[in-house]
């Protein structure tokens, strides 16, 4: 029996300042380690990647910063909402990061958080910093986008 072609994904969490304030060259699918009131937690959309950022040695990968608020129908043993999170990719793919994020400006951000097929995933970004007239022409670029999506404007 051939599996559907369509994947069933959720996204839970974006980092909308991700793409403001990086260039992502290139992109790569992680999976979390997550505690059991954890992913109840992802599973609610009670993440956030505002702060986070991806560090590794070249032998692992750690999603640091993050904040998964605890659950609130759990017990007293609750997670820690701010602890360094393991990712799990292939050996390869760490280090050739790991290599990357050696050059100066390079660094690694989480992009978005999503379920797929029932297991969270996070979204990370290759990227190399903007410089302040970066960010001013994506700013013009999105407001040109917004006009011209809009019609001719207000004045005609």
């Amino acid at each position: 029996m051939l599996k559907s072609l369509v994947m069933d994904i959720k996204v839970v969490s974006t980092n909308k300042k991700a793409r403001f304030e990086f260039f992502i060259l290139e992109t790569f699918e992680a999976g979390l380690v997550l505690k059991g009131t954890e992913i109840k937690s992802v599973r609610n959309g009670q993440i956030s990647l505002q702060e986070a950022y991806v560090r590794t040695n070249g032998e692992e990968i750690w999603l640091v910063g993050a904040h998964v608020a605890p659950y609130e129908h759990a017990s007293a043993y609750q997670h820690d909402p701010k602890r360094d999170r393991k990712l799990l990719m292939h050996k390869k793919e760490i280090r050739k990061l790991y290599d990357e994020v050696r050059i100066k400006g390079m660094t690694i951000v989480p992009i978005r958080v999503y379920l797929k097929e029932g297991k969270a995933k996070l979204e990370i970004g290759l990227a190399k910093g903007k410089k302040q007239y970066d960010k001013r022409e994506s700013i013009k670029e999105r407001d040109m986008e917004r006009e011209s999506s809009r019609g001719k404007g207000s004045w005609q």
